[in-house]
């Protein structure tokens, strides 16, 4: 007799994770549902209807897998053969040590390699409410900008208030209207990145004076006037606006977004900044550059007053102002098994950053992690979860529960996070002698015991690719 088929599994959401999902499912043999409401319905972030849209910064973070934890998660997507890493490193554009990429290419990419998929059907319409009862595998992948009607029907069904913060975008400049008179190009300590040249940022230098009244500025602009349901949401502190890290104290930024540690002005070498705002390359064609750090809530009038105060931006051309909008996230850890399924329901399993991981790079993980589950539901081929040791499973552990401790009042709130080494299992043995037998010290510990995480990580990986999934890593 003829084996069935496994039904579709429906993915609701075309971001990167729930793309990543699709990729991962249908790589395996299982036919996918692709459900994506735009341009059906738009949000208040989205600009297109491409799959995979980057709505804020554009940089995928660190590239470095040795001593970056996000690095790692990229090396471990490449080695599960994520869609996303496959698409961002062919779209890279230069960004320091960071991983940036056009943004219009990527999404180009991924939406060309889905499209072609004989086992992806891509459905451009909204679903309403949850998803019809028949269908018994779906990974809700809708992100921080979930439809009214289907995250009342999840709060609905979980019985819990989900979570929720504000995220702001940064502005976009046109090159073309900055002033490289007063501006020079450079990353920070000239570090060369991925397809870097140790050049990759321009910086705009500010005096103790220009500083200290762009920060009043800021902190006196107009801003966004919210609505009576979100002014009790909290923002997340990986994002807060500008205006908002400058009402912690005056110098807050240059400790921040606008330190300038590691730069010296080329025009002007013996004077050192005592602050820099920096701008990094946001298309391929080199012609857009994003404030990095500027995220916002100021109008958009202060916007353009207040950002063309910046030496070199008086005549800027912005090809996009910030702006802000509501992000929501369940309590994962409460709501989700260690499957990432609905406890109250579990056919639902959900995937990306309304799980409570926070970042592109994260939110493309757990959807690589959520695809794998459901396509061994599919399947009925057990799967365990990675390891706890590597990247993506300590992301997965964070997400359903394993940060969670207690406290006098009971047990702590949950938070989005990105990935970080503070999530891992600690090392058996931790180094303490550098390859010549002398004792570290200081940094040199702290940078030793990263790269041991690593290279456990990378191993152990390995390793589960090849027992749970039967196949080799890639390189």
């Amino acid at each position: 007799m003829t084996e069935h088929a496994p039904p579709p599994i429906h993915i609701i959401g075309a971001g990167l994770a729930g793309c990543e999902a699709a990729w991962q499912i249908a790589e395996r043999g299982v036919r996918v549902m692709l459900h994506e409401m735009r341009p059906v319905r738009m949000t208040a972030a989205h600009r297109t209807q491409g799959l995979a849209e980057l709505v804020c910064s554009n940089s995928f973070r660190s590239d470095d897998a040795a001593n970056n934890a996000v690095g790692l998660l990229h090396a471990e997507l490449r080695k599960l053969n994520s869609l996303i890493m496959r698409a961002a490193d062919a779209n890279q554009v230069p960004a320091g040590g960071a991983l940036a990429v056009d943004r219009d290419g990527f999404s180009a990419a991924v939406s060309a390699a889905l499209e072609s998929h004989p086992l992806i059907d891509i459905r451009r319409e909204e679903i309403e409410g949850l998803p019809p009862a028949e269908w018994q595998n779906v990974i809700v992948a809708t992100g921080p900008l979930t439809s009214p009607s289907l995250a009342a029907g999840i709060r609905d069904l979980s019985g819990e208030d989900s979570l929720a913060f504000f995220d702001a975008i940064a502005p976009i400049v046109h090159r073309d209207s900055i002033d490289m008179n007063t501006c020079w190009f450079q990353s920070r300590y000239d570090k060369i990145g991925p397809g870097g040249t140790g050049k990759d940022y321009i910086n705009c230098p500010l005096s103790r004076e220009q500083y200290e009244a762009f920060v009043a500025a800021l902190i006196d602009g107009e801003k966004t006037d919210f609505k009576d349901w979100e002014t009790s949401t909290p923002y997340f502190d990986g994002c807060l606006p500008i205006e908002v890290m400058a009402e912690r104290g005056v110098e807050t930024l240059r400790h921040g977004p606008m330190k300038p540690m590691g730069l010296t002005n080329a025009h002007n070498p013996a004077v050192k900044p005592y602050a820099v705002v920096q701008l990094r390359q946001d298309n391929k064609l080199g012609s857009l550059y994003n404030m990095v750090g500027f995220q916002t809530k100021l109008k958009h009038g202060a916007q353009t007053k207040i950002f063309r105060t910046i030496p070199g931006l008086e005549n800027a051309e912005f090809a996009r102002l910030g702006g802000l909008h509501r992000n929501t996230f369940l309590n994962s850890p409460k709501l989700l098994d260690p499957q990432l399924r609905l406890r109250s329901q579990p056919r639902l399993r959900f995937a990306g950053q309304m799980t409570g991981c926070e970042g592109y790079v994260e939110s493309a993980g757990i959807g690589l992690v959520a695809g794998l589950f459901a396509a061994s539901d599919a399947t009925a081929r057990a799967l365990s979860s990675p390891p706890a040791t590597t990247a993506l499973g300590a992301l997965l552990g964070h997400i359903t529960g394993g940060h969670i401790e207690r406290i006098d009042d009971g047990p702590r709130s949950f938070q989005p996070m990105n990935i970080n080494f503070g999530l891992f299992p600690p090392l058996a043995s931790a180094p303490t002698r550098k390859p010549d037998g002398s004792r570290l010290r200081g940094p040199e510990k702290t940078v030793a015991k990263k790269q041991a995480l690593s290279a456990r990580a990378l191993s152990d990986l390995d390793g589960w690719i090849a027992s749970d999934l039967g196949v080799a890593a890639a390189a």
